[in-house]
């Protein structure tokens, strides 16, 4: 499989293109615009993936669902990522990066358990617990606010693979060429305006006002359009 890709060779290399991430995902929505109408779903990886997944949802009138994946930070470097792993168990790491670390497979186990333990709060905080969608015959679009090593989304890949849809994309407003390279092989489509070369990549580079989203702008993003439910006791 290689997939197409599907850029803008205006923004090719430059940065500092999108004002804030809503601005990015209305901009990304026109990359896909031609599944607007179709048997789609957007399908957003929190929790910067969020005010994408929701621009992007609203502009082409599709549901919205989130797929709860994190990365397995460095010992020492929480910033930093060796791999990811997918609420369902997918483990992907970054093989240069592990050898490089030194690190065993018992080492890897055992910083992935309380990555395992954040997976299942967020999915009861984000989500609520709901049963996964049914993916099965349609398009999944997943969607991040940008890919540096990839290794997060592909355990999204993974794991949405598995549930048989019938096209998968992958759109984000921002990606390192290599790690669109990467995916390529994996995916059938990548919907990607700002793709940037070179030897160091940052997502937040793309962005004029960057910052990380707590988790509780998060919840208010989601509470605010609907996809989960106020805090009982709330006036």
């Amino acid at each position: 499989m290689t997939a197409k890709i599907i850029e803008d060779p205006d923004l090719r290399d430059r940065w500092g293109v999108f004002g804030d991430r809503r601005e990015a995902g209305e901009h990304l929505a026109r990359f896909v615009e031609r599944w607007r109408g179709e048997d789609a779903m957007v399908l957003a990886i929190p929790s910067g993936g969020v005010p994408i997944g929701l621009a992007v949802s609203e502009d082409l009138d599709l549901p919205l669902d989130l797929l709860i994946i994190r990365k397995i930070p460095i010992p020492g470097n929480p910033e930093a990522g060796f791999g990811a792993i997918s609420l369902e168990g997918d483990l992907v790491l970054n093989p240069p990066l592990v050898r490089m670390l030194g690190l065993s497979a018992e080492e890897i186990e055992e910083l992935s358990k309380p990555v395992r333990e954040e997976l299942e709060e967020r999915n009861r905080l984000f989500r609520e617990g709901r049963p996964e969608p049914v993916l099965r015959g349609k398009i999944a679009i997943l969607v991040d606010d940008g890919l540096a090593s990839g290794y997060t989304m592909m355990a999204a890949v993974r794991m949405v693979r598995r549930r048989e849809p019938s096209r998968i994309v992958v759109a984000v407003p921002t990606a390192s060429l290599g790690t669109v390279r990467l995916l390529a092989e994996e995916v059938d489509e990548i919907a990607c305006p700002n793709i940037r070369s070179g030897a160091s990549f940052a997502v937040a580079d793309a962005y004029r006002n960057w910052y990380d989203l707590s988790r509780e702008e998060v919840l208010k993003l989601l509470r605010d359009h609907d996809l989960l439910e106020e805090p009982r006791g709330r006036l």
